[in-house]
């Protein structure tokens, strides 16, 4: 795995950037099931530290994500007095040589892997062979409570997803991909197009800042997971048998615009987009992606200004506690907890409710989590069903990580009837 022979100062500098980790580690201790805002900490923590370089902040970045991810594992045995062996170490030698043993291989990690870890096989991709081989319990890389909100999420297939660094998906906002393309070339990203959806493209090259490049500032791309791109094709689908589909549209909790964006593309200029949220700070920046990408057919409204009375369609993109989002942001399985996703659910219900009489008659109302708890998802349209007669329900999905590769979600379809029962 790792054929250079450590010199001795390799294996001095790789012992003090150890230690280094374990009292930034340490330090964090206190905020690992507290701070939902973990990694603007982990941020502005190694930002603030003068000494680090790029590449010093990569690594222990990398270090940290690793013993976040895998918390139940390490919380209680990395210590500062870790005890260093030689080149020739296992990844059984100690906690730190097993976390550095699944920290991915990069540029940033492999000096102090040559240095710590030199006899150690590679590393399994799936988290379930890495727990058998550390003998540890994989299942415990989710929190137990979650079991009853999403059983096949304990599954190997979804936990070895839920469990494994999410990868960068793009969204093609351009009908002429190969400028696009050629750039990234340029730029040595290896890259594949999704045999799922068309114009959703897959960066091999997970340190990518795609944000720097020329495609991104002219709007050609947007960071989007696959996942989050497949809501609204599925939900297009089931709309597509209506007489005539949907124009006048309502993002009622537009965030940032990511399916505003992709929504606005799907449908074309013959549609309008009115795009709300009570945050005005992610509505500015919805217009200025949306004014990048040059579209025309959406309307930001402020959020002083209610929606208009009837619209065609409504997407509900609702706040959720971002279980299906654990891969990406793993400190939210130690940080979420059960009280979180009930609130969640009645504030889901409380938007849903909101919107409805905003659906005209024969209209659609598409509602959509990044959640994979059942809470939140199926009991959500279920309640909402019970409480809005006039409404039925067309079609329910949640997207399973291992499935596609995707972050988990979930996207429920109801279409209100065309002369509306009295809703009580």
């Amino acid at each position: 795995m790792l054929p250079e022979t450590p010199t001795p100062a390799l294996i001095r500098h790789a012992h003090s950037q150890a230690r280094t980790f374990l009292a930034l580690f340490n330090e964090l201790r206190p905020h690992l099931h507290a701070d939902r805002n973990l990694p603007a900490r982990i941020q502005q923590r190694l930002a603030r530290e003068r000494r680090f370089g790029s590449r010093d902040r990569r690594l222990y970045r990398e270090l940290l994500y690793t013993a976040i991810r895998h918390l139940p594992w390490f919380e209680n045995a990395l210590v500062a007095t870790d005890a260093f062996t030689p080149a020739a170490a296992s990844p059984a030698a100690s906690p730190f040589h097993a976390l550095l043993w699944l920290a991915a291989d990069s540029p940033a990690t492999l000096p102090l892997k040559r240095a710590l870890l030199l006899a150690a096989p590679p590393a399994p991709p799936a988290p379930t062979e890495r727990a058998a081989f550390l003998g540890l319990d994989a299942a415990g890389l989710l929190p137990a409570w979650f079991r009853s909100h999403c059983p096949e999420a304990f599954a190997s297939p979804n936990l070895d997803a839920l469990n494994t660094r999410a990868p960068l998906w793009l969204r093609l906002q351009t009908d002429e991909p190969a400028p696009v393309l050629a750039e990234f070339d340029a730029l040595g990203w290896p890259h594949r197009a999704s045999p799922e959806l068309a114009g959703a493209l897959e960066l091999l090259f997970p340190d990518a800042d795609i944000t720097k490049t020329d495609a991104y500032q002219r709007g050609l791309v947007e960071i989007q997971d696959l996942g989050s791109q497949l809501i609204l094709p599925i939900a297009l689908a089931k709309i597509a048998a209506a007489p005539a589909l949907p124009l006048r549209w309502l993002d009622a909790c537009a965030g940032a615009g990511g399916k505003t964006l992709q929504l606005a593309r799907l449908l074309g200029p013959a549609a309008q987009i009115e795009a709300a949220d009570p945050r005005s700070d992610a509505l500015a920046e919805l217009a200025r992606r949306a004014a990048r990408a040059r579209l025309k057919n959406i309307r930001v409204l402020p959020p002083s200004q209610p929606p208009a009375a009837l619209y065609d369609a409504i997407l509900v993109d609702a706040p959720c506690s971002g279980t299906g989002t654990w891969r990406r942001a793993p400190h939210l399985k130690w940080t979420t907890t059960e009280a979180d996703i009930r609130a969640a659910a009645r504030l889901q219900l409380e938007i849903l409710a909101r919107h409805a009489p905003r659906v005209c008659p024969g209209g659609f109302l598409i509602y959509a989590t990044c959640s994979l708890s059942r809470h939140e998802n199926e009991a959500v349209a279920t309640r909402f069903l019970e409480a809005h007669p006039s409404f039925r329900l067309l079609h329910s999905e949640t997207l399973l990580p291992a499935a596609r590769n995707t972050d988990g979600f979930h996207v429920s379809v109801f279409r209100k009837q065309a002369s509306p029962a009295v809703e009580v």
